[in-house]
């Protein structure tokens, strides 16, 4: 006769041990559920099993069986077929989805992790840990009352564009999580975050607070600064004026949020705009349109408090917009009224809205449409661009330009102002005997 071995594990020996000790007597039922952990009912069945199979009894009846959820060779097949040719390089979870969304196959992430791991799509790492201890920071109660932005430099088009990098342009709500206004430019300059903020006021309104980074854009990270609080960026100039206020953070962990986020969105977005046949800036900015809402309903959370703090823009701040986020340098007019910017020569002309002296300090503005406006006082300066460089002039007579354009009109001798003081006879006597000696 063969001997059949038997693999048990301490807990089933154990609780053979306590069962037997049972049968022969030794213990009741009630200490045998205590030292088994189970109940009395259970006891007496384990009691009676192990009469019939002995040791078999313990151990449990689906142990060496085939799990009736196992999934099918042939759908195993068929999914490792379409994932080697469409989503090689997908995630388990993004590839989880696409399976259900594209071809109707479900099937559970991780379930799908481990497959990918045995075709060798993919490694499965040690969770690292954090070199340094951080505290979650609660997110904020309401819609709108904090916006965490950043700017993310990546091959988003797989060169399909021809350019390796553009900058992803990402607002975060804090409360919702959800993304309220994204836009692809080609760098994470002022004139690019200008018109990102511009897009976002009139789409959602103003926020009461945005959380950024220490970039050059955004905060001056001179030393001197730390002394003086007035050396500003122009964007915390504009934010200023709107009435948003700015709040940088000392390190990435600090706004994780929006950074999670690009990682999230450099592995699914990437692949679904190639999945689409996205190329080019134009088209992938009109993709973030249809992307966004599915995104936010996917990844989302409910805020704590339902109000919006979002402040509409009322009709004056709208018409201000353009002239505030603009990018604004101060010039001197120079004594022959023109005013150099970029190596280029503007001439003033001689009519202007305000009265322009020479040495007076103007504004340049530049304004997202391409235009260069001239500021004094509040007031745009009517101006003509120089083809070259003026002749160099040491004073012009005119002594300012003013409202009105000056005439060489001149009264004539019969003119009031040329008559003779009546109230003053000596004035009056001089004025007529240089009138006779003339005559």
């Amino acid at each position: 006769m063969e001997q059949q071995l038997i693999t048990m594990t301490q807990k089933e020996l154990s609780r053979y041990e306590t069962i037997q000790n049972l049968i022969n007597g030794r213990i009741n039922g009630t200490e045998a559920a205590k030292q088994t952990n189970v109940s009395i009912r259970h006891v007496k069945r384990l009691k009676a099993k192990v009469k019939q199979y002995d040791v078999k009894g313990i151990i449990h009846g689906n142990r060496g069986r085939e799990s009736n959820r196992k999934i099918k060779e042939t759908k195993i097949e068929k999914i490792e077929k379409i994932v080697k040719e469409k989503y090689p390089d997908f995630g388990p979870t993004f590839a989880a989805e696409k399976l259900k969304e594209n071809h109707q196959i479900k099937i559970s992430d991780e379930t799908l992790r481990h497959l990918m791991a045995e075709w060798g799509l993919r490694k499965i790492k040690p969770r690292k840990q954090p070199k340094k201890m951080r505290f979650w920071r609660p997110r904020k109660d309401n819609y709108g009352e904090m916006e965490q932005f950043d700017g993310s430099y990546h091959n988003w088009l797989e060169s399909r564009s021809g350019d390796k990098e553009l900058c992803l342009l990402l607002s975060i709500d804090d409360a919702t999580g959800n993304i309220t206004h994204a836009k692809f430019d080609y760098d994470e300059g002022v004139i690019a975050v200008f018109k990102f903020w511009t897009g976002y006021f009139s789409k959602n309104g103003l926020p009461v607070s945005i959380y950024l980074d220490k970039f050059s854009t955004y905060k001056v990270n001179h030393k001197n600064a730390v002394d003086n609080h007035e050396l500003k960026t122009q964007f915390q100039r504009a934010a200023n004026q709107v009435g948003v206020k700015l709040i940088t953070a000392h390190s990435p962990e600090a706004k994780g949020r929006v950074e999670r986020v690009f990682g999230t969105l450099q592995d699914r977005l990437v692949k679904e705009m190639r999945l689409s046949g996205i190329a080019t800036i134009e088209e992938a900015n009109k993709f973030l349109e249809k992307y966004i809402p599915k995104f936010n309903a996917r990844f989302a959370v409910v805020p704590y408090r339902k109000a919006d703090l979002h402040r509409k823009a009322n009709q004056q701040l709208k018409e201000k917009l353009p002239q505030i986020f603009s990018r604004q340098s101060q010039r001197k007019v120079h004594n022959d009224y023109t005013i150099m910017f970029e190596n280029q020569y503007f001439q003033l002309n001689q009519e202007q809205p305000t009265t322009v002296y020479k040495k007076d300090t103007v504004v340049i503005e530049e304004h997202l449409d391409g235009s260069i406006r001239v500021n004094l006082k509040g007031r745009y300066l009517n101006y003509t661009v120089l083809p070259e460089r003026p002749k160099k002039m040491i004073d012009v007579k005119l002594p300012a330009l003013t409202r009105l354009k000056q005439s060489n009109w001149k009264p004539p001798a019969n003119h009031p102002w040329r008559r003779p003081f009546i109230l003053n006879p000596e004035k009056r006597y001089q004025t007529s005997s240089v009138s006779q000696k003339t005559s």
